[in-house]
């Protein structure tokens, strides 16, 4: 019903991470390398330039800091996580849960394995965003409006139509890369020369990000977790948005299985 309201605000970077630590229980470190990550990474012409000076105009910087904002917020959750409740998806590989938290309402996170290597994922979901909609049939069009950064992607995204409407985003899309992992993390913005589109209802995305690890073992595959919190906007009442938000996280890691499958199916006969 509302798979269309739903988008993956991501960008994944190289094929050669280690895998993350992990702590008692097999559970991620995530602390361990989160000083590196909050580091703004400047690229001045002049060592030891400043970032505000030497590359990015006020507006630019802004939208970078905006990037920088939701990775921290998205690290405190993951280096101290809630009390997750498991929700009621049906699909065996993928699990959904969710919790509220102060300032973001209700957030969920969906775990999943994808027999894909973090190169390919990043060519997809990074690199070739605004090619999404191919293989994501919950979205018309996926736009890049600007790109402040080398990290950093200003998107307009515009769903596909569903029995209760169309909802529009604007966003910043900030990507942050580690040894260990990969984080991609995505949060509404304000364009005043993007209003909302005829016959769209502009809905938020509060917060998302995408942590994506080398399993363990097998570099061929990729631990995905990924946290949403979203305002839809318009009249939907929020018992209906939580029922059907992990279902639709759910169906998003489904379709890019099959993307995978198909992308994989079509290397096969070009090499034969």
């Amino acid at each position: 019903m509302l798979q269309a309201t739903v988008k993956l605000c991501c960008g994944i970077a190289h094929d050669h991470l280690r895998r993350l630590p992990t702590g008692e229980g097999g559970e991620q470190n995530f602390s361990y390398f989160s000083a590196f990550m909050l580091a703004p990474k400047a690229r001045c012409a002049e060592p030891g330039g400043d970032i505000s000076t030497c590359q990015f105009s006020s507006t630019d910087l802004s939208y970078i800091q905006q990037g920088e904002r939701a990775l921290q917020r998205a690290l405190s959750i993951l280096q101290h996580p809630p009390s997750w409740q498991a929700e009621p998806v049906l699909d065996a590989g993928a699990a959904v849960s969710s919790a509220v938290l102060p300032g973001l309402g209700r957030v969920f996170r969906v775990e999943a394995v994808l027999a894909a290597p973090l190169g390919w994922l990043h060519r997809q979901l990074f690199e070739e965003l605004e090619q999404m909609p191919r293989w994501n049939p919950t979205l018309s069009r996926v736009e890049v409006l600007q790109r402040p950064g080398e990290d950093t992607l200003v998107t307009h995204e515009v769903t596909s139509a569903s029995p209760v409407g169309r909802r529009d985003f604007v966003s910043v899309r900030h990507r942050r890369r580690t040894q260990a992992a990969v984080y991609l993390v995505g949060t509404a913005t304000r364009l005043e020369r993007l209003p909302a589109q005829e016959g769209c209802i502009r809905a938020e995305t509060r917060l998302s990000c995408i942590a994506l690890q080398p399993l363990a073992g097998d570099p061929g595959c990729t631990r995905v977790t990924w946290l949403l919190s979203v305002d839809l906007k318009g009249w939907i009442p929020s018992a209906v948005t939580d029922r059907v938000l992990p279902r639709c996280q759910a169906d998003f890691i489904g379709h890019l299985r099959r993307h995978l499958s198909a992308t994989a199916r079509e290397a096969l006969s070009l090499a034969q």
